[in-house]
């Protein structure tokens, strides 16, 4: 109000002072006027005082900020409604809070599903052919290695070749010798994705090839020594599920020290295995590593036909593939979207700046209606109040206005301090002749 002093409160119920002009408003105390943001004071001193409020300012705006004061909700009975609205968002928040964590673990480990990848394979014949001019075609086929997976959802088309890490086609080696029979695709960094394999040799005589498929699996899978897999039960798989199912064994079987937790005493299969009586915990990947090998791969027998009726036959094989989990897209998606989030901090913004204002409203009211009820009182109470606020920003010591009033000082205790002030100036006088005559006086 005009003309009041720099931080002046009205001393009402549950009226407290707030910030300087300008200063920030965070929440509120009580549901009663605005408090001051904590180190004001000592902002208006330091840089960047206004990012450093502003960060303040946004940290508590949190639930209990919406909360409207229970003195509103008894003069305004349908607010209730509104309070109900609060209890059921804090149980959604807390509910998606949850979610998205469980979301953010489940991104963390492989998500895929098993799919059916059917290969087809095929070959033509091209016969040989004499010209006039004396020059021959030679007999040739070709062989065509192809495939996609059955009812794939996606959008998406992937590649075959995307789905393993080498192939190899043998050919009869009587038939093209030890330096020709093999065929090989190997992926490489740069390699180009591709819808199929194509394989052209000459010949006129059906030929027996055996087609290797290694399939590329993310994360890679192993295969385990023989003598491991029966006693965990697992043939191949990632490192992380033969870690779990070897320390479930160990578990199950009661291996582990029981003085010296990160020890293993082996029994007699894994003295076999690994060769030694005891070990640690963290020389197991090093001794795994050497009983771990590349999984086996896909072989398929085929024979390619020149007989011109076999041309049209293909030969078909349904092979299981892993392949991302199409929620898993979903699930990124989800958690990178930020559309509802900004307009959920819009909307919060809003109901931040209609409680302030609720609370402004009735701080107010209860200025009036403290007003209005004695006058003579409440400008007394007021008086008061400013002088104390003005001793405060002053840093005034004592208290002026009653210290210019004679009653003052015919107090009980005016006697006494009058005897300590003089006791304490002659002390000081003693000091100051001891120090210039370099003598103590007794």
């Amino acid at each position: 109000r005009p003309g009041m002093p720099l931080g002046s409160r009205m001393p009402m119920a549950g009226l407290q002072v707030g910030p300087p002009p300008g200063g920030p408003k965070a929440g509120s105390r009580r549901g009663f006027g605005p408090v001051p943001c904590p180190g004001w004071e000592s902002s208006l001193l330091l840089p960047n005082s206004a990012a450093r409020c502003a960060a303040c300012r946004l940290k508590r705006r949190k639930m209990a900020d919406k909360v409207l004061p229970q003195r509103i909700r008894e003069l305004v009975p349908e607010s209730q409604a509104y309070m109900d609205l609060l209890a059921f968002e804090r149980k959604l928040d807390q509910t998606i809070a949850r979610k998205r964590m469980e979301i953010q673990e489940a991104i963390k480990k492989p998500l895929t599903q098993k799919r059916k990848l059917r290969i087809y394979i095929s070959n033509t014949f091209t016969p040989g052919k004499e010209e006039g001019d004396g020059s021959e075609h030679v007999a040739s086929w070709e062989l065509r290695v192809e495939g996609k997976l059955l009812e794939d959802p996606s959008k998406q088309k992937r590649k075959f070749s995307s789905f393993f890490k080498s192939l190899v086609i043998e050919l009869d080696k009587e038939l093209y010798g030890p330096d020709n029979h093999l065929v090989e695709w190997h992926r490489m960094p740069t390699t180009q994705e591709t819808d199929g394999f194509q394989v052209k040799r000459p010949g006129d005589v059906n030929v027996k090839c055996t087609l290797l498929l290694m399939l590329d699996h993310q994360p890679p899978q192993y295969k385990l020594d023989p003598r491991l897999a029966r006693l965990l039960g697992v043939h191949t798989q990632t490192r992380a599920s033969i870690m779990q199912a070897l320390w479930l064994y160990i578990k199950h079987n009661k291996l582990q020290d029981s003085h010296e937790k990160e020890y293993i005493n082996c029994n007699r299969y894994f003295r076999q295995i690994f060769s030694c009586i005891r070990m640690r915990f963290s020389e197991i990947p090093m001794k795994l590593a050497g009983l771990l090998q590349h999984p086996d791969p896909i072989i398929i027998n085929h024979m390619i036909s020149v007989d011109p009726s076999d041309q049209k036959k293909t030969a078909c094989y349904d092979i299981d593939v892993e392949v991302d989990d199409p929620l898993k897209a979903q699930m990124s998606n989800f958690l990178a979207s930020t559309t509802n989030q900004q307009e959920i901090a819009s909307l919060d913004a809003k109901i931040h700046e209609t409680i302030e204002s609720i609370n402004q409203l009735k701080t107010q009211r209860d200025f009036m209606l403290s007003f209005s009820s004695n006058p003579q009182d409440f400008i007394q109470e007021w008086i008061k109040s400013q002088r104390r606020d003005l001793k405060i920003i002053t840093d005034v010591t004592g208290n002026p206005e009653e210290e210019r009033r004679a009653d003052f000082y015919q107090q009980p205790w005016a006697q006494e301090a009058v005897g300590r002030h003089i006791f304490a100036k002659v002390q000081h006088r003693r000091q100051e002749l001891e120090q210039v005559l370099g003598i103590r006086l007794t």
